[in-house]
């Protein structure tokens, strides 16, 4: 892998700020702090990025400057200026259909009713084969209560277990350089194993 594009899925403003739409721009920027480099804006991508190193790959850390329905945009513009083909495209988001803080990774496959992607595969002429981080969310129980539920903060104690989550699994992105992604997720997958049988 020469290059890798990470995108992190998330609504600008100070109000969106920690709400559960932005676990994948929070997961984000625990990356930024965890290899000591820092985004900066860039008006050509309508994104902030900072780029870096491991194993001789390019990573791009991304967080787009667009509301999360029209992440596509910055994707698009990304992969142009950055010259990477979609399967070197890693988007970080949220998931409803995952308890919170649960983890796992995904190589291709539709939008599943999340906007963000549903944008960023329209930006891309239909193809969905770049590859995924889905951080769960869990679920507000009812359809109509889901709108609300993502934009909202999470409470004390949710987020906590959230962060945590999420900063015991940023060796992912090394992992994924490293070791390819299907040794990735069997070892993801036999971690979470291990900790539900203790």
């Amino acid at each position: 892998m020469n290059s890798l594009l990470v995108v992190g899925l998330g609504n600008p403003g100070e109000e969106y700020v920690n709400t559960r739409h932005n676990a994948g721009l929070d997961f984000v920027m625990m990356l930024s702090d965890e290899y000591g480099v820092s985004l900066k804006k860039e008006k050509l991508i309508k994104s902030s990025y900072a780029k870096f190193e491991i194993n001789e790959c390019s990573v791009i850390l991304c967080i787009p400057d667009t509301f999360m329905n029209e992440s596509g945009i910055c994707v698009s513009k990304a992969k142009k200026f950055f010259n990477v083909e979609n399967h070197e495209i890693l988007i970080i988001h949220d998931d409803l259909d995952l308890d919170n803080g649960c983890i796992r990774l995904k190589d291709s496959g539709g939008h599943g009713g999340h906007n963000g992607l549903r944008n960023i595969i329209d930006h891309l002429s239909g193809d969905t084969s770049f590859k995924r981080i889905r951080i769960g969310i869990g679920h507000p129980g009812k359809e109509n209560n889901v709108t609300s539920y993502v934009l909202n903060k999470p409470s004390a104690s949710e987020r906590s277990a959230l962060e945590n989550k999420m900063k015991n699994c940023l060796s992912l992105l090394e992992n994924l350089i490293i070791n390819g992604w299907e040794k990735t997720i069997m070892k993801l997958h036999s971690s979470e194993e291990k900790k539900d049988e203790s």
